[in-house]
C-alpha cells in the first residue's frame, strides 16, 4: 500500500485544533441525473443495506438505480430553496455558528468544517483540506443524536477508511451519540414549549424518529433504545404524562419489518381513537431536510387530516438556532478537555528541523 504523504507541509505552520461537523448527505441538485449517484452511493453502503453483496447489487443496478432517481428528485423539488439543499445550508449555518463560539472560547487556532457522508462537500475531501491547513488535533462530530450503525458507524468507516492511505495521523476523537446529552434534551424541551406559548399544546405529541430494520435492532444496535430515552427524557423535562405522547418511527424502506410502531400508520390511525390536534417533533434530526420537510410536514400532514385529524402542526428541528449552536460546542468543548491548545512553538519545531537539516547535509 502507498500512503498519502505530506511534501507541501511547512514546518512553521502554526497547529490548528479540527473540528469536523457531518450529516448524512444530500444530491447536488434536484434532478433525476443527481440522484443516481447519489443514491448509489449511499445504498451500496453496507452499513445501510445489510444484505449479502451479490444479491443486492441486483436489486440495486437491476431496479432501484432505474426507478428511485426520479421519484427522489420529485420530492427533492418539494424542499429545494434558493440556497439549495437545507440539510447542505443548514450544515453550514452550523459550522458558522460553532466556529464563532470556540473561537470565543479557545481562539483563532480552531478549524471547524462540515462535511456530507454521501455527495458532497466529501468527508475525505474536507479531511484532506484540513490536514493541509495544518490540522493535527480532531474531533469529529456526526450530527446524529442517537447512535445508529447506518448513521454514526458509517461515518467512523468513512474516516477510518481516509486515515487508512494517510502517513501521518491526527490525535483524534469522535463523539458518538448525545441524545441524552442534558443540554440537548433542554433544547429539544424548550423548543416544544416555545411552540406551545405561541400556539398551545394539542391533543398528542408524537416523537417521530427516522427507521431502522428491526433486525438491527436484534444484532444489537442501541438505536431504537437511544430514540425511546430521548423521549423519556424531554416528556419528563416538560412533566408530559405517558398518554400525552408517543414515539415512532418514520421513513422504511423495502418489505422486511423495521421498527415500530410506524409513524405514517400511526397517524392514520390517530383520529379514529378521538386525537383530533397533533404536534410532531423530529429530534433524531439535527437539521430540517427532506424527511422532515417533505415527509413530515407534507406527506404525514396529509395522512392524518385525510384520516378525520383537524390540527396539525410540525415542530421544526434545532438547525442553526442558538440553543444549538450551544449544545454542538459544548460537545465540542467537552471532548478538547486535556487537550493542549497550543501543543507545539511553530518556530522553535522550525529551528529544530533546520538544525538537523544541516548537521545531515556533506
Amino acid at each position: 500500500m502507498s500512503y498519502r504523504g505530506t511534501t507541501d507541509f511547512d514546518h512553521g505552520t502554526a497547529p490548528l485544533t479540527g473540528v469536523l461537523l457531518t450529516n448524512l448527505g444530500t444530491p447536488d441538485a434536484p434532478t433525476k441525473g443527481a440522484l443516481r449517484p447519489y443514491l448509489k452511493q449511499f445504498l451500496s453502503d453496507p452499513r445501510v443495506v445489510e444484505v449479502p453483496r451479490l444479491i443486492w447489487w441486483m436489486i440495486l443496478h437491476g431496479i432501484i438505480l432505474n426507478t428511485r432517481p426520479a421519484r427522489s428528485a420529485e420530492a427533492y423539488r418539494e424542499v429545494w430553496t434558493d440556497r439549495g439543499s437545507p440539510l447542505l445550508y443548514h450544515l453550514m449555518d452550523q459550522v458558522s455558528g460553532v466556529q464563532n463560539r470556540l473561537e470565543q472560547s479557545l481562539g483563532p487556532h480552531i478549524m471547524v468544517r462540515g462535511a456530507m457522508r454521501y455527495g458532497n462537500p466529501s468527508i475525505p475531501s474536507v479531511l484532506q483540506d484540513m490536514f493541509a491547513a495544518g490540522v493535527q488535533r480532531l474531533v469529529v462530530l456526526p450530527l446524529y443524536p442517537q447512535y445508529a450503525g447506518p448513521t454514526t458507524g458509517s461515518t467512523f468507516d468513512e474516516v477510518a477508511n481516509e486515515f487508512i492511505g494517510r502517513r501521518w495521523l491526527p490525535d483524534f476523537r469522535f463523539i458518538a451519540q448525545y441524545g441524552d446529552d442534558d443540554r440537548y434534551i433542554n433544547a429539544i424541551a424548550q423548543s416544544i414549549r416555545d411552540h406551545w406559548q405561541e400556539h398551545g399544546q394539542a391533543d398528542k405529541l408524537i416523537f417521530s424518529y427516522h427507521g431502522s430494520p428491526k433486525r438491527y435492532l436484534d444484532n444489537g444496535d442501541p438505536y431504537h433504545c437511544q430514540c425511546h430515552k430521548t423521549t423519556r427524557l424531554v416528556a419528563e423535562m416538560l412533566e408530559l404524562p405517558s398518554d400525552r405522547y408517543l414515539t415512532t418511527f418514520q421513513s422504511r424502506f423495502g418489505r422486511e419489518e423495521w421498527l415500530k410502531p410506524y409513524t405514517d400508520e400511526t397517524l392514520k390511525g390517530l383520529p379514529e381513537t378521538g386525537v383530533k390536534s397533533l404536534q410532531i417533533i423530529c429530534p433524531g434530526f439535527s437539521a430540517d431536510c427532506l424527511e422532515t420537510i417533505e415527509e413530515i410536514g407534507m406527506e404525514n400532514r396529509d395522512y392524518f387530516l385525510e384520516a378525520g385529524g383537524e390540527r396539525y402542526e410540525y415542530i421544526p428541528c434545532l438547525n442553526a438556532s442558538d440553543a444549538h449552536i450551544d449544545v454542538l460546542s459544548h460537545l465540542v468543548l467537552r471532548e478538547l478537555q486535556g487537550w493542549e491548545q497550543q501543543r507545539y512553538d511553530s518556530s522553535v519545531t522550525l529551528r529544530e528541523a533546520t538544525a538537523l537539516l544541516e548537521q545531515e547535509s556533506p
